[in-house]
């Protein structure tokens, strides 16, 4: 099964914080899962780095490579026609990250690991 990670699914699976449910530690531990993080996660992660709000052990750059590469995930560009989706989308949630990660799911027809129940208000499954 492929999976995208809402941001705070990673922080938390990363940061072994125990607001992660067993359900989705065991749905990205799994070795037959294919494991997505979206670039719009990065990009969210790097302003909370850069206005203070998230730090990590080590800097941001090192900790974001050594993490997607040590659990094996993929990332998930931009692409236009998740844009598209974007302009079109109710606006149930007006996060701009989270709406991005909403179109992606639709346009890839992955689900998503994550809290965030407004995510239920769209055509997307939520897995948590």
């Amino acid at each position: 099964m492929r999976l995208l990670l809402d941001t705070h699914t990673f922080i938390w699976y990363v940061t072994n914080n125990r607001k992660l449910s067993l359900k989705a530690q065991q749905l990205i531990n799994d070795g037959n899962n294919e494991v997505f993080l979206s670039i719009v996660s990065i990009w969210e992660m790097a302003i909370k780095h850069s206005v203070g709000k998230l730090r990590f052990e080590l800097p941001f750059e090192l900790f974001m490579k050594r993490q997607l590469k040590v659990n094996d995930f993929q990332l998930l560009n931009i692409k236009v026609d998740h844009l598209v989706i974007v302009a079109n989308l109710p606006l149930h949630h007006r996060d701009p990250f989270d709406r991005l990660i909403i179109a992606q799911a639709i346009a890839e027809k992955i689900p998503v690991v994550g809290t965030d129940e407004i995510f239920d208000l769209y055509p997307i499954e939520r897995l948590w």
